[in-house]
């Protein structure tokens, strides 16, 4: 199976927050973004694996900056690593101002899917070869999730985490 890099995974989703999309005091709900987080993640791990994929976890989310009614919201997703089966997506939510344009992140998650057969069994996937600066420090920086998971699920020994150790010993 052929290597990937994050760039043949990447989706960009982009969208209007609508008047039903928003909470009393006007802003997004939290709900309607994870839901256009987990579409844009789907596709980035279906684009890197070619095969069904399903949500598996939403590791990480961070609600930096309310959004605002009207505004023009972009969901930037793409692979940060491939594990088996499994695929961990990286997401940074970005929000446009009305009127000069400038972009501003506002949040960013990072969700987990695996990939799946026609009767719902994990196959493998592609490795991932990342390139850029950003695109390695997220790869690494997914193992020591995957790692830290794996640990307080109490699948994975403490002393079995070579990234985990490696981090708290230096």
């Amino acid at each position: 199976m052929d290597a990937k890099t994050p760039k043949d995974s990447r989706t960009v989703i982009t969208d209007l927050v609508l008047p039903s999309e928003t909470n009393p005091i006007g802003n997004m709900f939290g709900g309607e973004l994870l839901a256009r987080m987990d579409r844009a993640a789907s596709i980035a791990a279906r684009r890197h694996s070619r095969r069904i994929v399903v949500t598996a976890s939403v590791n990480h989310v961070a609600f930096n900056k309310m959004i605002p009614l009207g505004s023009v919201v972009t969901v930037e997703a793409q692979v940060s690593r491939s594990f088996k089966s499994s695929m961990e997506v990286f997401m940074d939510v970005w929000i446009e101002d009305r009127e000069s344009g400038l972009r501003s992140k506002a949040n960013e998650a990072i969700y987990t899917f695996v990939a799946v057969d026609e009767m719902g069994t994990p196959v493998p996937v592609p490795p991932l070869n990342p390139e850029t600066p950003l695109e390695k420090e997220r790869f690494a920086a997914a193992l020591r999730r995957k790692q830290l998971s794996l640990v307080l699920a109490g699948k994975m020994k403490p002393s079995e985490a070579t990234e985990l150790k490696a981090l708290f010993n230096s």
